[in-house]
């Protein structure tokens, strides 16, 4: 999609997304037609959760009758000179395609890679650094409550729209925090080349580096190292003595420890709520 951002989005393409997705023809344990529209065969197409005797309708989506001159509508508007601006031009093509929910499955991640597209086409490249597909993953619980809403909602879609464009700034960010790890372990790696360190002490910096849950601590290194407390503190030590590793600020029952130069690693989106 990405590569190809500026091929018009057609029938056959989507077909193509399909099929590749589901290569056996088989969803989990479940037949399901692939690269064609869904038939509704075994009854409307509902997106539902819980027990299967009390399942809980979330969406109900248009019958397959409509699906063919849905999926024409929603192409031509698509595939027009684009009137608007791209990222809500990304934001209305995702909730336009989901909501018809055209496929027996594999709609949300198509519809993922078609706003990614329309972003492609709105910045005019295929290369990026951010992934606003990943990012909708990430936030997936969230994803899942705002469209429920808007799809059995009026016609106002502005909450989507402004859920869209703050997910897009999120990714937007966690790809900057990325970038800035990967330069800080680069940079890190330059600076103390000439350091004789263990396989060992190698393979749990660079872990630490591409960022963990917590801490670095003595525990943590051994259960990364593969090796005894004990050991993981002479390891750790070592690199203390040599100014690689520092002391972070706290008691001694919470002793943790951070790389020197580098601030500690974080994940951009687990304070969103």
């Amino acid at each position: 999609a990405l590569r190809n951002h500026a091929i018009p989005l057609a029938q056959q393409r989507l077909f193509g997304w399909h099929a590749a997705l589901f290569p056996t023809g088989w969803s989990g344990l479940h037949k399901i037609t692939i690269g064609d529209w869904r038939t509704d065969s075994a009854g409307p197409m509902q997106v539902v959760s819980g027990p299967i005797e009390r399942p809980k309708v979330h969406y109900e989506a248009p019958p397959a009758v409509r699906v063919r001159s849905e999926i024409e509508q929603f192409l031509a508007w698509f595939n027009q000179t684009p009137p608007m601006d791209g990222l809500l031009r990304s934001a209305i093509a995702h909730l336009w395609f989901v909501t018809i929910h055209p496929f027996d499955d594999g709609n949300g991640r198509i519809a993922r890679t078609i706003a990614d597209l329309a972003l492609a086409q709105m910045e005019g490249t295929g290369q990026r650094f951010y992934s606003m597909s990943a990012q909708i993953q990430r936030e997936r619980s969230h994803y899942y409550e705002i469209l429920e809403r808007t799809q059995r909602g009026s016609l106002d879609i502005t909450a989507w729209l402004s859920w869209f464009v703050q997910c897009y700034g999120r990714a937007i960010d966690a790809a900057e925090v990325a970038a800035q790890g990967v330069l800080g372990k680069a940079e890190f790696w330059r600076r103390f080349t000439s350091e004789p360190m263990s396989a060992r002490q190698k393979s749990v910096l660079n872990r630490f580096m591409d960022g963990f849950e917590g801490n670095l601590s003595a525990k943590k290194w051994a259960a990364i190292g593969k090796c005894s407390v004990d050991t993981a503190q002479r390891d750790i030590n070592d690199l203390l003595e040599r100014g690689i590793l520092v002391r972070n600020p706290g008691g001694s029952k919470r002793t943790s420890y951070s790389v020197a130069g580098m601030p500690p690693v974080t994940d951009p989106n687990s304070a969103n709520s």
